[in-house]
C-alpha cells in the first residue's frame, strides 16, 4: 500500500487504508500509537467528506436499495467513533462526547436502513429499562448476536479461501469457460453477506461502547464537580491521614494500658453490659440497676459521652416510632419483689390479728331486754289503733256506687 497523500487517493483506496489502520489500532488496544490513530482519524474524516459530496446514501433508502460496493461505507462513522475514543487528551470528557456523537450517528443511520434488530428498537422505544434483569437479558442477546456474526464472518472467509484455492487448481489443470458468470454472482452475494454481517457486528459493538462511554462520562463529570466544590484534594487527604494517625495512637495507647490495668469485676447485669458496650457507662463504675434511656443514631455507633447539644441532637436523629421503656428488666423484677414482700407482710399482720384473744371472745350482737319491752308496747299500740280504725270504717265503706241497690 503506497504512502501517497490522503487527498489524492480515491474513495475505495482511502477507505481500505483507513480500515486497516482501524484494525491495527483495535488489535493494539490501549497501547495504540497516537500518530497512527491520528492518521486513521484524518483518513476517515476525508472518507466522510467524500461520501457526503458524492451523496451515496439517502434517508429514503433501505439496505435492499444500497449496492454491495457501497455498503461498506456505512461503517465510516463507527470507525470514527472507535478511533476518537482511542485519542489521548487532557480533556477526556470532550473526547467521550465526540465519540458518542459519531456512534449515535452510526446507530441512527443503521436504524433508518432497517439494520437494527427488533429487540434493540423495542428497548430504545421504551426508554431503556433500568432493571438488572432487563439489562442482563439485552447484553446476553447482544453477545449472542456478536458471536454469531463473528463465526459467520470466519465461515465466509474460509469458504472464500477454499474457493480461491480450488479455482486456481482448476485453472492450472484445465481451462473452464462455462460457469464463470455463476461464480461471479456467487462472489457478489457472498461479499454482500459479508458486509451485512460486518455491519451487524459493528452495531453490537457500537451499542456496548456507547453504554460504556456514557458511564465513563458520568463518573468523570461527578469527579470534576466534586473537585470544583471541594477545591484541592489535599484537604481530604490530610483529613484521612489525621484520622488514621488518631486511630493508630488510640490502639497503641489501649494496648499499653492493658499491661498495667487491673481486670474489672465481671458484669452480671445485662442492661449494664449493654450500657458499657454502647459507651453510656464505664466497666469500672458501680452499677445500681439505674436504667439509662437507649440512644439510637450516630451516638450508639460512635460511643462516648455527649459533650454538646449539637451532638445530643445528632444522636437522636433516628428514634423508634414506639415509646421507650421507663425501666429495665432488672428494675421491674425488683419492683415486683418489693410488692410481693409488702403483700406478705400485710397478710401476716392480718393473720396475727385474727388469732388474737379479743377476736376469739363469743360476743353476739342483739337488742337488750329493755329494747324488747319497748318494741312490744309500740306493737300493741299499733294493733289497737288498727282495730279502732276498722270499727269506724267497715269493709266496703266508700264504694256505694258499686252496690246494686243504693
Amino acid at each position: 500500500m503506497g504512502e501517497g497523500k490522503i487527498g489524492a487517493l480515491p474513495l475505495p483506496s482511502l477507505f481500505e487504508r483507513a480500515r486497516k489502520i482501524h484494525q491495527s489500532v483495535t488489535e493494539a488496544g490501549g497501547g495504540a500509537d497516537q500518530d497512527l490513530v491520528k492518521k486513521g482519524y484524518e483518513a476517515l474524516e476525508k472518507c466522510e467528506e467524500m461520501i457526503s459530496k458524492l451523496g451515496l446514501f439517502s434517508s429514503n433508502e433501505t439496505k435492499e436499495d444500497i449496492s454491495t460496493a457501497t455498503l461498506k461505507y456505512l461503517l465510516v462513522p463507527f470507525y470514527l467513533g472507535e478511533l476518537t475514543e482511542k485519542i489521548v487528551q487532557d480533556d477526556r470528557i470532550q473526547i467521550l462526547k465526540a465519540s458518542q456523537a459519531k456512534l449515535k450517528e452510526f446507530i441512527t443511520f443503521c436504524e433508518s436502513m432497517e439494520l437494527i434488530p427488533e429487540e434493540e428498537l423495542e428497548a430504545s422505544s421504551q426508554g431503556g429499562s433500568n432493571t438488572f434483569a432487563d439489562q442482563r437479558a439485552r447484553k446476553i442477546a447482544r453477545f449472542k448476536r456478536q458471536r454469531a456474526a463473528e463465526s459467520k464472518l470466519l465461515e465466509i472467509k474460509e469458504r472464500k479461501e477454499r474457493r480461491g484455492r480450488s479455482t486456481k487448481a482448476a485453472a492450472l489443470s484445465t481451462p473452464v469457460e462455462t460457469g464463470e458468470e455463476d461464480e461471479a454472482d456467487d462472489d457478489v452475494e457472498e461479499e454482500r453477506e459479508a458486509w451485512l454481517t460486518t455491519l451487524s457486528l459493528a452495531i453490537c459493538k457500537a451499542l456496548d461502547l456507547l453504554e460504556m462511554l456514557k458511564k465513563e462520562e458520568e463518573m468523570l463529570s461527578a469527579i470534576k464537580e466534586r473537585k470544583l466544590k471541594e477545591g484541592d484534594n489535599e484537604f481530604s487527604r490530610d483529613a484521612l491521614d489525621d484520622r488514621t494517625k488518631k486511630a493508630e495512637a488510640w490502639h497503641r495507647n489501649a494496648a499499653t494500658r492493658v499491661l498495667y490495668t487491673k481486670p474489672v469485676q465481671p458484669i452480671t447485669c445485662a442492661t449494664f453490659a449493654q450500657d458499657v458496650l454502647e459507651g453510656r457507662a464505664n466497666a469500672t463504675e458501680a452499677h445500681e440497676h439505674k436504667h439509662q434511656p437507649m440512644i439510637f443514631g450516630p451516638q450508639s455507633l460512635v460511643g462516648g459521652s455527649l459533650t454538646s447539644e449539637r451532638e445530643r441532637m445528632a444522636a437522636q436523629v433516628f428514634q423508634p416510632g414506639h415509646r421507650l421503656p421507663t425501666m429495665s428488666i432488672e428494675e421491674a423484677g425488683l419492683t415486683e419483689m418489693n410488692i410481693m414482700n409488702n403483700w406478705q407482710e400485710r397478710n401476716a399482720k392480718l393473720m396475727e390479728e385474727a388469732n388474737s384473744a379479743w377476736y376469739k371472745e363469743s360476743w353476739k350482737p342483739g337488742p337488750s331486754k329493755e329494747d324488747d319491752d319497748e318494741d312490744d308496747d309500740a306493737a300493741q299500740d299499733r294493733a289497737r289503733a288498727m282495730d279502732d280504725w276498722k270499727d269506724d270504717n267497715p269493709r266496703g265503706a266508700g264504694n256505694k256506687k258499686l252496690t246494686p241497690c243504693g
